[in-house]
């Protein structure tokens, strides 16, 4: 029998502000510089926003994550900003971004926030379960089309969703980037995550 403590509830966070219009801007039905609360992600401008909003799907699990811990709810894009100098993204000379890095961003949580985190590879969907005994979140790189569990993704990767709970059967986990009714507390059978799964991610150790 596990000996750690109760986990709090996790309040969920969409990378996009607008988490109702998620759909939307997903199906581009709805421009990002159309997003109406895009001031809450702590942009400085909207073309900062509109170039990074689809790419902070891991600042947005740091968020979740902290929210959890502190209570407080830090804008999007000022995390994205301070974790930039450790080198958890790269800005491209052609705009383009390049992140999220893990073993940077690992080391900008532990600076910053103190938080204790580990950079997990090689690490099978069956393994979930014994993992999330030890840490408290997990921030696994799955398929973004994970939001639509019933499509075979053509590769594993490429996104972070916050996992909060796993068993031998299910993994419980917040999508930064799901449409409306798949963004918090999705639960999929643990056979069917491993479809988008690419076996690495980020484990957020108990304090």
């Amino acid at each position: 029998m596990s000996t750690m403590p109760a986990r709090a509830a996790v309040p969920y966070f969409c990378q996009w502000e607008s988490a109702h219009l998620a759909g939307e801007i997903i199906r581009k039905e709805l421009d990002l510089a159309d997003d109406p609360a895009w001031r809450d992600s702590g942009a400085r401008h909207l073309e900062e926003y509109v170039r990074w909003a689809s790419h902070v799907c891991g600042m947005a699990c740091l968020k979740m994550v902290l929210a959890a811990r502190t209570g407080h709810a830090y804008p999007t894009l000022e995390l994205a900003r301070r974790s930039i100098p450790y080198g958890a993204y790269v800005e491209e000379p052609d705009g383009g971004i390049k992140g999220l890095i893990y073993a940077p961003f690992v080391r900008y949580v532990a600076d910053v926030f103190e938080l204790q985190a580990q950079v997990r590879v090689d690490l099978p969907a069956a393994a979930l379960p014994a993992l999330m005994g030890q840490a408290e979140y997990f921030m696994a790189s799955v398929h973004p089309w994970i939001r639509w569990p019933d499509r075979e993704p053509p590769r594993k990767g490429g996104h972070l969703v916050l996992v909060t709970r796993a068993t031998a059967d299910t993994v419980t986990f917040h999508n930064p980037s799901g449409e409306p009714d798949t963004q918090a507390d999705v639960e999929l059978p643990l056979a069917e995550f491993d479809r988008f799964f690419a076996q690495r991610g980020v484990a957020i150790m108990p304090r």
